[in-house]
């Protein structure tokens, strides 16, 4: 019945659709007569305007033709019967608009009613098809409820029969006997905890250990035995921190006075290789001095730096060895050896640093290997190593201070 009302109601609207088309055609239709008759009055109107201005221009004129004021007498006439009837079509069309807005009202009137009635029935049809919605929601759900309760229902009759079973399996009891034995609980949660509880506790005890006494007495014996091991251990270990801790104070003592040593020799030592300047040694943590970082200050003459990192390859170089000298001035090694420590420097450090190295050989043994000439010069002898046939090398030795001697140098 519903959907026979709806087909109804489009019906009439598609009626209603044409009917207006229709209407809006001869609305048109009417419009550009109007205009059409609008133009004509304008220009009847200027028209007429002309013709009386030269009516007056004719009656001002002495001599003119009694024809000619009678034509345009005539004209005259003419024209006010044409805007005459220009009057009545314009009253025509005016009266034909009224009707045409009145049925225009009148269509637009039932176009609402037949939507508002429309709209209506849809509300109606999809407050119903809600309706059916929920009730098969609440079917599947229903539905959906009594499988599980049917699976239940089996797992339930499982666990029953598998009940009776191990009863008479376990405890050889019926499922009348095991009735009669029931005792009251609150929940089955707490009763399957105490009986895992208790379950656990037979299982703890094991099997009945008839040497327990004696096992006892080795088990206290042996354990007074570990505890006193263990106790001496304790001991030993806190005797061992405590020689610890004293040979740390000392690491750290002797290493802080052995640091302010280096730091001054190397300031002097920097000062003597760069010919001026300052150089010193910094600990970043003065409380961990066995574990922190030392930093290199230096300052060559004639710049203002704080750091190692912006100066040159050979001023790094020349302050790494100002370092290491400092270190044999205050701990001499008898035996050292450099490997082209000097090769980024330029002759006048070389000669500096070779000078120095002369100057440290009362200490110290030093072998220099080297390819600058300046290491060369101070040397007190000289080993060269060459291969004048192919895979034969052959060693050569210069005693520069011999030689020196016999050329009357030294």
């Amino acid at each position: 019945k519903l959907a026979g009302e709806i087909a109804a109601m489009e019906k009439e609207l598609a009626e209603l659709a044409g009917s207006d088309d229709s209407f809006l055609a001869t609305r048109a239709r009417l419009s550009d007569e109007l205009s059409a008759v609008r133009m004509q009055r304008l220009e009847a109107g200027k028209d007429r305007d002309i013709h009386a201005a030269a009516m007056e221009t004719l009656a001002s004129r002495s001599g003119e033709s009694e024809e000619r004021d009678r034509a345009l007498r005539a004209n005259i006439a003419r024209l006010e019967a044409l805007n005459a009837e220009n009057e009545e079509k314009m009253a025509e069309v005016r009266l034909q608009k009224e009707e045409a807005a009145g049925r225009i009202e009148e269509q637009e009137a039932k176009i609402a009613a037949a939507s508002a009635r429309r709209m209506e029935k849809e509300g109606e049809v999809n407050q119903k098809t809600q309706k059916v919605r929920a009730i098969t929601d609440q079917r599947e759900k229903m539905s959906q409820e009594m499988a599980r309760l049917a699976e239940r229902k089996a797992a339930a009759e499982v666990e029953y029969d598998q009940t009776i079973a191990k009863l008479w399996e376990e405890y050889q009891l019926t499922m009348t006997d095991a009735q009669a034995l029931c005792v009251e609980f609150d929940s089955v949660t707490d009763l399957r905890r105490q009986v895992g509880e208790v379950r656990g506790k037979i299982r703890a005890l094991g099997n009945v250990n008839v040497s327990a006494i004696e096992e006892y007495k080795e088990v206290s014996e042996r354990y007074e035995f570990l505890s006193g091991q263990i106790a001496d251990v304790e001991k030993s270990r806190e005797e061992l921190h405590r020689l610890i801790g004293e040979l740390t104070e000392k690491m750290a003592q002797q290493f802080r006075d052995r640091f302010a040593r280096i730091n001054r020799a190397f300031g002097e030592t920097f000062s003597e290789l760069f010919g001026g300047g300052s150089a010193q040694l910094l600990l970043s943590d003065e409380h961990d001095i066995l574990e922190c970082d030392i930093e290199i200050k230096v300052q060559p003459p004639g710049k203002n730096l704080k750091s190692i990192e912006p100066l040159s390859g050979g001023e790094k170089g020349l302050s790494a060895i100002s370092l290491l000298f400092a270190i044999l001035k205050v701990t001499p090694a008898p035996f050292c050896i450099f490997d082209e420590v000097e090769a980024a420097l330029d002759d006048v450090n070389v000669s500096r640093y070779a000078q120095y190295v002369r100057r440290m050989t009362k200490n110290t043994q030093f072998i220099l290997i080297t390819h600058r000439r300046g290491t060369m010069e101070e040397a007190d002898v000289l080993y060269g190593v060459t291969m004048q046939e192919s895979g034969v090398s052959k060693l050569l030795e210069l005693k520069t201070a011999e030689m020196a001697k016999q050329l009357g140098l030294a």
